[in-house]
């Protein structure tokens, strides 16, 4: 059975859904859990004050689980809008679109006068529904000893400084990921999380905002995921769609794709060695896949957001109802969503590898999984980059 999920829901609506569809049964599902996930989207230096003081998320599941485990059935997922009661009534339609947001386009697409209607649905609180479904595929990866993580590496000019990802094993991104997961800007490198939170401040006082890059990377993944027998199945591609489907990023490379771009060959490759009964791999270049198929090292995927295009400085603009050039209405934003992109950017990727790993094995039940992965044996065991 395919693994898909659907979101339903407006930024100010009363609430927000997401529906999946396709999980086996028997997968322990902890509700804890996913509220840490949706409260560590909301984190982060530079968010606003919707996400820091008034939201407060609460995925309630309302079916699909019974006494802690998924029975096969969709499971339905149900995040409120605390906001949603600061909203008057009735507000006058937008007419104005803002540069670099969905207004105009949806306008176009779907006939809608009122802009307000495309920013409701095309807004990023969209991607708390997101993180939600992306914890329920978290929950099978780690049936399997999948562990998902993220860091940020560079905010604005600002970069931080940490060893070459394509050098590290899962144990080395794992560290790199808890470093991080306490900071203001979840960066592993606390000097330059120090600039780039003094950067935040200093966006702020200048009415701007800031884009960076983060890294997501899962570890323990097991060679073999993926297909490279058509387009549409080399998981390389999914990612990259999954990745870039974020609001505002604009970027997806796996591995240090643009660094080993300016490379020849030889130096762009991961040897092969022996390590006994074993097959290693000195570097991850490659960022864990080969082919569209996984390699048995780290998955890791970088990917580049702009900056947010809510700015409070002037924009230029036109009001589509007068044709006169203007300003548009300035719109309640954060000032930097690195950190709470990267959240989102996890729940993309374990989205992306729950599927892989259902298409390996079946995906009626989790023990039936496990059989098939026991029967897989040493031909499915994970081959390490150190």
């Amino acid at each position: 059975m395919t693994l898909r999920f659907l979101t339903a829901g407006e930024s100010h609506g009363p609430r927000l859904t997401v529906i999946v569809e396709g999980l086996p049964a028997g997968i322990p599902v902890d509700g804890a859990a996913l509220d840490r996930d949706l409260a560590r989207r909301q984190g982060g230096h530079g968010r606003g004050a919707r996400s820091t003081r008034i939201e407060r998320d609460h995925a309630e599941i309302s079916s699909g689980i019974h006494e802690g485990r998924t029975t096969g059935a969709p499971v339905a997922l149900v995040i409120e809008n605390r906001d949603f009661a600061n909203q008057p009534e009735e507000r006058p339609p937008i007419t104005t679109p803002r540069p670099g947001h969905a207004d105009l386009a949806g306008r176009w697409k779907y006939g809608l006068d009122d802009l307000r209607v495309v920013r409701e649905r095309a807004s990023a609180r969209e991607t708390a529904a997101r993180v939600a479904a992306g914890g329920l595929a978290r929950a099978l990866l780690r049936e399997f000893g999948v562990e998902v993580g993220s860091f940020v590496l560079s905010f604005g000019i600002l970069s931080a400084d940490v060893p070459p990802l394509d050098d590290l094993d899962d144990d080395g991104l794992l560290r790199l990921a808890a470093t991080a997961e306490d900071d203001a800007v979840r960066c592993p490198d606390p000097r330059a999380s120090e600039a780039m939170v003094a950067a935040v401040d200093a966006a702020r006082r200048e009415r701007q905002t800031l884009g960076g890059t983060f890294a997501v990377f899962a570890a323990g993944v097991p060679a073999g995921l993926g297909s490279y027998v058509q387009w549409d199945r080399k998981l390389d591609g999914r990612l990259a769609q999954a990745v870039c489907s974020i609001h505002a990023v604009k970027g997806v490379e796996i591995g240090p794709a643009f660094d080993v771009a300016a490379r020849p060959g030889a130096s762009a490759q991961d040897p092969i060695e022996r390590d006994g009964q074993e097959l290693r791999r000195p570097t991850n270049r490659a960022g864990g896949l080969e082919g569209g198929v996984t390699n048995g090292a780290p998955l890791v995927v970088r990917a580049a957001m702009k900056p947010l295009s809510s700015v409070r400085v002037a924009a230029r603009s036109v009001d589509l109802a007068s044709g006169e050039a203007t300003d548009p209405p300035f719109v309640r934003t954060d000032v930097a969503a690195v950190p709470a992109a990267a959240v989102v950017g996890e729940a993309m990727v374990a989205w992306v590898l729950a599927e892989a790993i259902t298409e390996r094995f079946g995906g009626d039940r989790l023990d039936l999984m496990r059989a098939a992965l026991d029967a897989a044996g040493d031909a499915w065991l994970p081959r390490g980059t150190r």
